[in-house]
């Protein structure tokens, strides 16, 4: 049975009885939820909400020629997709300081190592039978590839530690009724981080910068989470400062669960879990810090005294890019629960303005401003369908779109758009503003600071789009 306690964010340590939870000050708002749920055994409440969703916004949908849990994407969620992963290479390579790798999608189960890691994956692998006698394994991670490169890489103690980082197409055969939406899939793209560390404490400072860098990303996409540790217990007093750190650092509770003894190849791992609109979770980001697996795959370094000696591994993933959409699709509906209008942060929409010109006469001004908007590195686009300015605005509203720009009389004479802001905007009433062009460049660029960007792959003019579901 494991042990169980909260760690606040001024670094006290609070016990936590499962049988007695109310008893525990810290276990409030969504962390109680999620020890209701992963360590009670409450259900979740229905289909959560994402699915109905990411259809509505023309994201993408489930491929039904494929495999359960396989999904299709379309212009739009290709976008979304294209720029998280840009964001997840920037966070890996820009300021974690990774190396970008490739490795192949296939493995063959003769190789030793291979077998041991997928026999102990409970049978969630996908199997390709290409003969008689040979059967090739589709990674359900990054790890395969990597650490047949890392066994052969020549290092000394004075490089470490060395990080790796590769965008990994992954796949977990999981149990079909498991397959609900982004939470749980079959095929997935998962940004893995690998470094490898000299010793116990240098993987501790691994784990301490990517948490925090781990962070600040599911901050920027405007998910809240539960930090979630797992330790195995003989290891909590030379972790414990660790964790008391994080709490203070990143202003909120962990909750760490105390393992009796090393059932997997880590010791320390942590978890980014998220609650749902339903109340189910999902992992997002994990960081692991692993004392077994260099000496199975022969991964060592020089060390100064000139003798081959074991790394420390540090195993991380960003978080599966469709589970982070996931996230963000659930995060916007429980946001709608509350009272607030849903939305995605202006950098990922896939329509940042849509200019509407109230009569046709007002087209030629309205397309100017458009290209005007696109040279700027804005994702803006024409309404010029047949209807009426009141329905074109109600329609940008259903797509979630950020900034609604219309063009009258009024506003050409002034050389200013009549802009509703969705940020400013409620449920019961719009915020509309009269902006300058430059003024309203200024401000998604203010939201956009940091993060990529890419023009949607779709016409200026929406009367050309198609219709995707």
């Amino acid at each position: 049975m494991s042990k169980f306690l909260i760690i606040d964010p001024q670094g006290i340590e609070h016990s936590l009885d499962l049988d007695d939870i109310d008893s525990c000050e810290p276990l409030v708002g969504d962390l109680r939820t999620f020890v209701e749920v992963e360590e009670l055994g409450r259900g979740a409440r229905g289909q959560p909400p994402h699915i109905k969703v990411m259809r509505q916004l023309e994201l993408l949908d489930y491929e039904p020629a494929s495999d359960v849990g396989h999904f299709r994407f379309y212009p739009k969620g290709a976008l979304v997709k294209e720029l998280l992963e840009e964001y997840c290479h920037k966070i890996a390579v820009d300021l974690i300081g990774a190396m970008r790798i490739e490795t192949p999608l296939m493995y063959r189960l003769s190789q030793k190592d291979i077998a041991e890691q997928a026999a102990k994956f409970l049978e969630k692998d996908y199997r390709i039978k290409v003969s008689e006698t040979k059967e090739l394994l589709l990674r359900f991670a990054g790890d395969f590839g990597l650490f047949s490169i890392m066994k052969n890489v020549q290092m000394s103690q004075r490089q470490l530690p060395i990080r790796v980082f590769e965008l990994s197409p992954s796949f977990r055969l999981e149990k079909r009724g498991e397959c609900v939406g982004l939470r749980r899939l079959r095929a997935f793209t998962m940004p893995d981080i690998h470094c490898f560390c000299r010793d116990y404490e240098q993987g501790k400072e691994e784990v301490a910068m990517i948490t925090k860098h781990y962070d600040k990303l599911v901050r920027a996409l405007g998910i809240d989470y539960v930090l979630v540790f797992r330790i195995v217990e003989e290891y909590y007093e030379q972790t414990k400062d660790l964790l008391i750190q994080l709490a203070k650092n990143l202003e909120r509770p962990i909750l760490i669960e105390f393992l009796p003894e090393m059932t997997h190849y880590w010791n320390v791992k942590n978890e980014f879990q998220f609650v749902d609109a339903t109340e189910g979770t999902g992992q997002l980001s994990t960081v692991q810090l692993d004392v077994t697996d260099a000496e199975r795959y022969g991964i060592t370094y020089t060390n100064d005294e000139g003798e081959e000696v074991g790394c420390i591994i540090v195993h991380t993933s960003i978080g599966s890019i469709e589970r982070l959409i996931y996230g963000l699709l659930e995060s916007a509906v429980k946001r709608q629960q509350e009272g607030q209008l849903p939305s995605l942060p202006t950098w990922l929409a896939p329509v940042q303005v849509v200019v509407i010109p109230v009569t046709e006469k007002h087209q030629k001004h309205a397309e100017k401003i458009v290209s005007q908007l696109r040279a700027k590195q804005v994702r803006a686009v024409l309404d010029d369908r047949g209807k009426t300015v009141g329905w074109k605005i109600r329609n940008a509203g259903k797509q979630w779109v950020p900034f609604v720009a219309v063009i009258g009389d009024k506003e050409v004479k002034a050389k200013t758009l009549a802009v509703t802001i969705r940020e400013k905007s409620t449920l019961k009433q719009s915020k509309t503003e009269a902006m300058k062009m430059s003024s309203l460049v200024k401000s998604i660029k203010s939201a956009c600071e940091g993060k990529p960007f890419q023009q949607l792959s779709m016409p200026e003019r929406i009367s050309k789009w198609p219709i995707f579901i």
